[in-house]
């Protein structure tokens, strides 16, 4: 295979099905000259003489048809193989490979990808929601989901949103416990506390240039946050949640947010993948149906619709 030049594997097999080096010159758009040549270049690697050539015809040596059958083959499968490349650019096919947060996944990522999947039938989706930062480019995904600030990386990011944190409670606990009228009110109530790690002891809150941690001891913390905000939705305590988690439970009164100044930090959310040019058809169609999605982000249209 050292050496092997498919250039000269087409020549041949094109000097057979034309007969000629004339027909096969003018069916690759060659001089007839390099198709000769070729040929023979062929052949001397080959060392051994493919095509008898008479003034009035070529023919095939032995060996040569056994060599044709096969050259045929190559060429066919690698013009299918360009063909399959070509189609693929035209049109959306082929599995994508996502991964995102499991919140995020869980309350919003599905129907978004279930909308894009109704528009792009050759498509199929994988998506693998995990809290853990994954390795596009090692593991083999085609685009992540992230939140927060984004280390250096290679990788192209594209912002679809924010969100914050929010105080909320169940119409049920303020009916037992009254709304605290100003922060420092909330060391008097129950605080169910979401914590994302060991070394998580609360959550920072702002109102202008004020701040005021939301910290342990709480009555109940986790660090899953869908386990805080059932707790919270049966009535458990007071506890700052985000809006993407929460959004939906105030546009419908299950939740009641309370202290309405003051919020979390504002966390950025980015869609990340490996390449700016080339992108395969059903990424590139994929990143923008997720940014249309969340322009703005569906959290917002329940929990800010006026800016607030």
């Amino acid at each position: 295979m050292l050496g092997m030049d498919l250039n000269d594997i087409v020549v041949f097999t094109k000097v057979v099905e034309t007969k000629s080096f004339t027909g096969a010159a003018e069916q690759l758009g060659l001089p007839k000259s390099t198709v000769s040549r070729k040929l023979a270049q062929l052949e001397e690697r080959l060392g051994v003489r493919l095509v008898q050539r008479t003034t009035r015809k070529l023919a095939l040596t032995d060996i040569g048809a056994a060599y044709y059958e096969r050259a045929a083959r190559i060429v066919a499968d690698v013009a299918a193989a360009e063909q399959v490349v070509t189609d693929m650019q035209a049109s959306p096919r082929g599995r994508l490979r996502i991964t995102a947060p499991i919140d995020f996944s869980m309350l919003y990522l599905g129907n978004i990808i279930s909308a894009f999947l109704s528009d792009h039938g050759e498509v199929n989706v994988e998506l693998d929601a995990t809290d853990r930062i994954v390795d596009l480019i090692e593991e083999g995904f085609d685009i992540g989901v992230r939140f927060g600030p984004l280390p250096e990386s290679t990788l192209i990011a594209r912002k679809l949103g924010s969100f914050e944190a929010m105080l909320v409670a169940s119409p049920a606990y303020l009916a037992r416990r009254p709304a605290p009228t100003n922060v420092e009110e909330l060391e008097d109530h129950d605080k169910v506390l979401f914590l994302p790690s060991t070394r998580t002891q609360g959550w920072t809150l702002v109102n202008g240039d004020a701040t005021y941690e939301l910290q342990r001891p709480a009555r109940y913390s986790s660090n899953n946050i869908m386990s805080v905000r059932d707790v919270v939705l049966a009535g458990g305590g007071v506890s700052a949640l985000t809006e993407f988690s929460v959004g939906c439970d105030i546009a419908e009164g299950r939740l009641i947010r309370i202290l309405p100044d003051w919020r979390g930090r504002q966390t950025d959310i980015h869609a990340v993948y490996p390449a700016r040019q080339n992108l395969p058809p059903r990424l590139a169609l994929f990143i923008d149906h997720l940014t249309k999605a969340m322009s703005p982000p569906p959290w917002l249209r329940h929990v800010r619709p006026s800016g607030a």
